[in-house]
C-alpha cells in the first residue's frame, strides 16, 4: 500500500494531462523571457538591485490573495458535488416511495421509474446549455417524450411537472393516498430546488473586481521582480520563470473550479458517471420489482415489526 501511494505521488508530480501545467507555460515562459531581457540590459547599465525586502511584503500579501480565489473557486466546487449528491439521494427516495406508495400496475411504475431516472440527465444538460438527449431515447422508450422535453423552455420543471402528472394520476384514481402523496411529492420538490441551487452557482461567478485586481498585481509584481533580484545576466530569467509558474498556476486553478459543470473545465464534476449510476440503481429496483410479486398487505404492514416468536 505504501508503494502504492509512493508511485502515486510521483504520477501526480509530473502528470501533464489534467494539470493546468500546459495552459500556464506560454504566459510562464513569456515572464522568463522578460526576465531574462531584464538581465541582459542590467548587464549593459547595471543599476543597483532594490533589494528582497519589498519582494517579499508585495509576495506575502499577493499569497493572500491567491488563497481568498482558490478557495472561492474551490467552495464552489465543493458546493456543487454536495447539491449532485441530494440530487442522487432524492431521486433515490422519489423512486423507492412511488414504488412503495404508488399503483400496483406495471405500466404506470415503470413510466414513474424511468422519468426519475431521467431527470439527472436532463438536469446535467440544462446546466451545460445543451439539447441534445441522446440518452433519454433509450432510456425513456418514447421519442416523443424526448423531444417535448428538448423543446422545454426549462428541461429540469419539465420533467419534473411530468412526474407530478404521475403522482396526481395516481391519487385521481384512489391507488395512492394523500398523505402518501404529500411524502413523495415533497422528495420531488426537493429534486428542482437542488437544481435551483446549481443553476446560482452556475449564473453568479466570482466578482469579477477581485479577478481583474489580483490579475493586475500578478502581472505588475512579475514585471518588477527581475528588476529587484538583478545580478549575473541569467539569474533574473530563472528567478522569474520559477515565480511566475506557481502564480500563474493558482489563479488558473481558480478558474478551472469556478465552473464545475462544465466538460471543459479541468476537474468538473463527473456527472456522466453520476447519473449512469443513477440511472442503473433506479432500473435495478424497477427490476427487483418485477422479479417477484410482494404481497399487498406489505404495503400497510409496519417495516419494524418484530418476528414472532416460535411456540415453545
Amino acid at each position: 500500500m505504501k508503494g502504492h501511494w509512493e508511485k502515486r505521488f510521483w504520477q501526480d508530480a509530473f502528470a501533464w494531462r489534467g494539470a493546468v501545467t500546459p495552459l500556464v507555460m506560454p504566459r510562464v515562459f513569456l515572464f522568463g523571457l522578460y526576465g531574462l531581457l531584464v538581465g541582459l540590459v542590467h548587464e549593459v547599465y547595471d543599476w543597483r538591485a532594490l533589494g528582497s525586502g519589498p519582494v517579499e511584503f508585495t509576495a506575502a500579501f499577493l499569497a493572500l490573495l491567491l488563497v481568498l480565489r482558490t478557495n472561492g473557486g474551490y467552495e464552489r466546487w465543493w458546493e456543487a458535488r454536495k447539491l449532485w449528491g441530494g440530487i442522487v439521494n432524492q431521486s433515490r427516495n422519489l423512486a423507492i416511495a412511488g414504488l412503495t406508495y404508488g399503483p400496483r400496475d406495471p405500466e404506470w411504475r415503470e413510466r414513474f421509474v424511468r422519468w426519475t431516472a431521467a431527470f439527472s440527465h436532463v438536469a446535467r444538460r440544462n446546466l451545460r446549455g445543451e439539447r441534445e438527449l441522446p440518452e433519454l431515447l433509450t432510456l425513456m422508450r418514447d421519442a416523443d417524450a424526448v423531444e417535448r422535453i428538448c423543446r422545454a423552455q426549462h428541461m429540469p420543471s419539465f420533467v419534473a411537472q411530468a412526474i407530478a402528472g404521475l403522482l396526481g394520476e395516481a391519487v385521481e384514481h384512489g391507488e395512492m393516498d394523500r398523505v402518501a402523496f404529500l411524502a413523495v411529492d415533497r422528495e420531488r420538490a426537493q429534486l428542482i430546488d437542488h437544481v435551483g441551487w446549481c443553476e446560482r452557482i452556475l449564473r453568479t461567478p466570482l466578482p469579477q473586481v477581485h479577478t481583474f485586481k489580483l490579475r493586475r498585481f500578478i502581472v505588475l509584481y512579475l514585471l518588477a521582480l527581475p528588476i529587484a533580484v538583478v545580478g549575473t545576466w541569467w539569474i533574473p530569467g530563472l528567478v522569474t520563470f520559477l515565480v511566475a509558474y506557481p502564480l500563474l498556476a493558482i489563479d488558473q486553478i481558480a478558474v478551472e473550479l469556478e465552473n464545475p459543470f462544465s466538460p471543459t473545465n479541468l476537474s468538473h464534476l463527473p456527472l456522466e458517471t453520476i447519473c449512469g449510476t443513477l440511472q442503473g440503481n433506479l432500473l435495478a429496483l424497477l427490476e427487483a420489482e418485477e422479479a417477484f410479486t410482494v404481497s399487498p398487505s406489505w404495503r400497510t404492514a409496519s417495516r419494524f415489526a418484530q418476528p414472532q416468536q416460535p411456540p415453545t
